[in-house]
């Protein structure tokens, strides 16, 4: 036998399991007119079930004869959770519905595991124009890769500068302008640092990873540790779903990241920056994973700013932060003041003997009131709704911050805003990229050294993959 290569092992591997196939169903979401079938189990590998149970109940409601089957796959990022899926699809256990944000999403398409959307959305384009006018279109253009789209957005979160407001009235400051720069920044920093009873607070924190780690600064220093450029293509999709919409002009097939410059001047001077607030000590060493594990001391009052988007507001307000002790605003201006994003979503496998149920349940999901059905959306909203009309007033006015027009203008305001970079090969990426920024915070190397060594594996891993 010869040698299979990853994409080739997997779809055999799902090929291979037993499955009963779904009569196709029609692509609307009136459920109601939907023919009799089989009783079918759904797969759908989402991080925590609670989070959909309300939505499960509806859908069920709809297709009685349907059983979903949540799949709980969780991890410290988006990387280590596409590894599992991986691992298990390789394993031979089958999904029906994934879900991923942007770390992953070219990754699943460029192995030929997400299924191509185009067809689909364009036999059923009047329904979809109403999705898609509610969403920004720098949040659509992530999800295409290659001229092809893969994936529903579900929600989105930009990296946005959090404040402790605590300890800014502490120090006599003010929420910044949205106009601040990097000087202000700094300013804020120290003077954050070093407050309260024990003297130990940090002005600035922030977690060892791909998104909303130090890419932040790299984004504003006018940089990006990969090339970036536009694929060809995707006429398809502007012409039909934003062709009145201005900020889709000049929008193509998806992004592509050519090469590396991990140790370019821009990028080294980024994390020159970042490595001096340690040495300084306005801010604790990075340390590898979610912001979810940094809520408890923002909330405690020993982190003045941190990166994170709307997601992190429900963080707060769980560990104790009450309404008014926290806001955000967008990053400092540095070179530029370009923002980056993630955006996350269902997709489908590809070829899977259910591909048509879950397409009916993934076109069911994307409707407003289905989507306000979702946990982390009712009460304590927990992320950025993809949605721009569910991006209101109303929903944070219980939770705050008074700033929250930030997250969604992030995406409105600023069509500058673009995905962090995630090949095909993210993964590898996102290892390599923690692993010397480790090396740089802790002084084990310098960030010229530490950059030197990122740029050779990375061009290695390009070698590897070209």
């Amino acid at each position: 036998m010869g040698h299979l290569s990853r994409r080739e092992m997997l779809q055999a591997s799902a090929a291979g399991v037993a499955g009963v196939a779904a009569t196709a169903l029609p692509g609307s979401v009136s459920l109601a007119s939907a023919p009799s079938q089989d009783n079918v189990t759904l797969r759908y590998q989402v991080a925590w079930p609670s989070d959909y149970e309300a939505v499960l109940a509806a859908y069920s409601e709809a297709r009685p004869n349907v059983t979903l089957e949540i799949i709980s796959v969780t991890g410290t990022d988006h990387q280590e959770v596409a590894t599992k899926i991986l691992a298990s699809l390789a394993a031979g256990t089958p999904i029906d519905i994934g879900f991923a944000c942007t770390e992953a999403t070219q990754l699943y398409a460029g192995e030929g595991l997400a299924a191509p959307l185009k067809d689909r959305l364009l036999d059923n384009a009047d329904d979809f124009k109403e999705y898609f006018a509610d969403i920004s279109p720098v949040l659509s253009e992530t999800m295409l890769f290659e001229g092809e789209y893969y994936q529903l957005m579900v929600d989105w979160n930009a990296a946005n500068m959090f404040l402790n407001v605590n300890l800014l009235n502490e120090a006599g400051l003010e929420v910044p302008e949205e106009t601040w720069t990097l000087e202000d920044f700094v300013g804020y920093a120290r003077a954050m640092t070093g407050l309260g009873e024990a003297g130990d607070s940090f002005g600035f924190a922030w977690p060892n990873r791909l998104w909303g780690g130090w890419m932040p600064w790299i984004f504003v220093n006018e940089t990006n540790i990969l090339t970036e450029e536009r694929a060809p293509g995707g006429e398809w999709f502007w012409d039909t779903f934003y062709a009145d919409d201005p900020k889709a002009e000049g929008r193509g097939g998806g992004y592509r990241w050519p090469e590396p410059q991990a140790n370019n001047p821009a990028v080294v001077e980024a994390l020159e920056f970042v490595v001096s607030m340690t040495a300084e000590g306005v801010a604790p060493t990075a340390e590898l994973g979610f912001s979810e594990n940094m809520a408890g001391f923002f909330t405690n009052n020993k982190i003045g700013m941190y990166p994170a988007g709307g997601f992190f507001t429900g963080f707060l307000l769980e560990n104790g932060m009450e309404m008014g002790d926290f806001d955000v605003q967008y990053w400092p201006k540095w070179a530029s003041q370009r923002h980056q994003l993630g955006v996350c979503g269902p997709w489908l496998f590809n070829g899977g003997a259910n591909e048509d149920l879950a397409w009916d349940f993934a076109n069911f999901s994307k409707q407003r009131e289905v989507m306000e059905l979702l946990a982390f959306f009712s009460g304590t909203t927990r992320t950025t709704p993809i949605r721009r009309s569910m991006n209101n007033a109303e929903r944070f006015a219980n939770t705050g911050p008074a700033n929250w027009h930030v997250f969604y203008g992030t995406a409105d305001e600023r069509p500058d805003t673009g995905p962090i970079p995630a090949p095909v090969f993210s993964v590898e990426l996102s290892n390599i990229f923690t692993r010397y920024t480790s090396l740089a915070v802790s002084q084990e190397r310098s960030p010229q050294e530490a950059l030197d060594g990122m740029q050779a594996e990375l061009e290695d891993l390009y070698a590897r993959n070209a």
